[in-house]
């Protein structure tokens, strides 16, 4: 029999380390076990049995035991993807193709084809983590950036999911306002914003639950407009299309903006798989997680893009666009035809936004805890009550401005979700050679993770890249002028590029010399 032994340094200093080291993790680990059972009389200890009495979920980004990840069902994880993107900031993505981009629909749906499929597959390969390790995706993202350095990504993800928050919230309210002009924007923000935080606030199951079936009356409604729209005869399936660097300029700059909506998931994929069995089969989390995310983000947005094919020759749409954006264009294709039954699709279609928005608020809060020791001593549930106070004073002044703030912030966050995935793929499939190079018990020892100076520097080195290849309203990078009048984003793909080319020389240079 061979049996397997573990070096031991000589140097006794270093050895005191270590064992401080394992010890404070070893401490906090057991800290962590009695705060999941509510013991003690400190206010944190209070507030979790408070939680536990109304079936909240108290555990944050504490590991889940492999006895606890017992989630029978892998179909919720297709269905979870399916009712948070079967939504109508789905369909406004598609949308602005046409008025903001300028683009026919023929060119548009290349892009939203073959872009939405780059953009979904790290969300997919991320998701298959989360019954392997039990961990949420912020926390195993410490085996990528450090024990620190992932507080930089922890807190790009907080303001990308308040900002998304807000996004979808502004989208919906729109559609409550081309249904009764004297609701006013703020009191319909107000309205979703509670209603997501009552689902958000119980945790995973919770949230799991409502995304079960959320999805089907919005696919009822979203056929209907496909329905309606077809039979109307406004479709331009074949408007003019530009040529040259006007051409490759649009359809950059819009392919930047699809792949960051649908990329934006990665950063939070294994949040919603850490309760399935480790034993769960990784090509079948991956199937599930593409199905309900692929299928209705290519859909809708399609059909956002047809319909908003119509404000070029007709006037109605294009009022209803100018008027009340989005909500206008569904509006439109739904009131003049159905009456008030297309009033009460349009209120259907406003309530997506809670399905859309409970995975951006349950992981917002995960993400916090992330920061800091501190942090995590709050309650998760504390952290999504703030977080949702966070997004409501964004969109309600945001209403008013909402088709330039959509385009910037879609654009501007792209840039970062691919250097995060440079690094994050770069270190799983070059250094660690797939999850049996992690030790997920490591994840409290800062120690015994990356030190995270190669994963920070390859990101600032990629943010160098995303500045070389921005179009922004307010900034045009020497790289993207060279395409078009307005220039081509270029932006995420040099972000990638350059992230993965500066981290790999660097992280061997950092292990060399660290040894981990």
């Amino acid at each position: 029999m061979r049996t397997h032994t573990r070096s031991v340094d000589t140097d006794p200093e270093k050895n005191e380390t270590l064992d401080l080291t394992m010890m404070a993790a070893k401490d906090e680990e057991n800290a962590i076990r009695d705060r999941d059972f509510g013991s003690g009389n400190d206010l944190y200890a209070k507030l979790q049995r408070l939680a536990g009495r109304f079936g909240v979920e108290q555990r944050g980004i504490e590991r889940v035991p492999s006895d606890e990840r017992a989630d029978k069902g892998l179909s919720r994880v297709g269905t979870l993807w399916m009712s948070a993107n079967l939504a109508v900031s789905t369909f406004a993505v598609g949308a602005i193709a046409v008025p903001v981009f300028g683009l026919g629909f023929v060119d548009a749906a290349l892009v939203i084809i073959l872009v939405t499929l780059l953009g979904v597959m790290p969300v997919c390969f991320f998701s298959t983590l989360g019954p392997v390790f039990g961990l949420r995706q912020m926390v195993l993202s410490r085996f990528y950036f450090g024990y620190y350095g992932v507080k930089l990504a922890a807190v790009l993800n907080i303001v990308s999911c308040i900002g998304w928050s807000a996004v979808n919230v502004v989208v919906a309210a729109q559609l409550m306002h081309a249904v009764n002009a004297d609701v006013p924007g703020w009191a319909s923000i107000l309205i979703l914003g509670v209603c997501t935080l009552a689902v958000s606030m119980f945790g995973y199951r919770a949230v799991h639950v409502y995304e079960r079936w959320s999805w089907l009356p919005c696919l009822v409604v979203f056929l209907i407009v496909l329905t309606q729209f077809a039979r109307s005869g406004q479709f331009a399936s074949l408007l003019p299309l530009s040529a040259g660097a006007a051409e490759a300029s649009s359809v950059l700059s819009f392919a930047s903006a699809v792949f960051g909506f649908a990329s934006g998931w990665c950063v939070f994929a294994a949040d919603y798989t850490v309760y399935q069995p480790p034993a769960r089969s990784r090509p079948m989390v991956f199937l599930w997680t593409f199905a309900g995310m692929y299928i209705p983000l290519i859909f809708l947005e399609l059909l956002g893009a047809a319909v908003a094919t119509a404000t070029v020759h007709n006037d109605d749409y294009r009022a209803a666009y100018e008027s009340s954006a989005v909500g206008g264009l569904l509006a439109q294709a739904l009131v003049p035809s159905f009456g008030r039954f297309g009033e009460f699709c349009l209120v259907v279609l406003a309530l997506s936004a809670i399905a859309n928005n409970c995975p951006n608020i349950y992981s917002v809060s995960l993400n916090l805890q992330v920061l800091a020791r501190r942090t995590q001593r709050v309650p998760r549930f504390v952290w999504t009550l703030l977080s949702t106070c966070a997004y409501l004073a964004i969109a309600i002044p945001g209403y008013s401005d909402f088709s330039t703030w959509l385009d910037s912030f879609l654009l501007s966050f792209s840039y970062w979700l691919a250097i995060y995935e440079a690094v994050s793929l770069s270190e799983h499939f070059v250094f660690r050679r797939g999850t049996k190079g992690y030790r997920p018990e490591d994840y409290t020892s800062p120690h015994a993770l990356p030190p995270g100076f190669a994963a920070v520097a390859a990101f600032f080195v990629g943010v160098g890249g995303a500045i070389l290849g921005m179009a922004q309203p307010w900034f045009v990078g020497p790289i993207a002028k060279l395409c078009g009048v307005h220039g081509g984003d270029l932006g995420f793909e040099l972000a990638f590029i350059l992230g993965v080319l500066s981290y790999l020389p660097l992280r061997v240079a950092e292990k060399g010399y660290f040894g981990r």
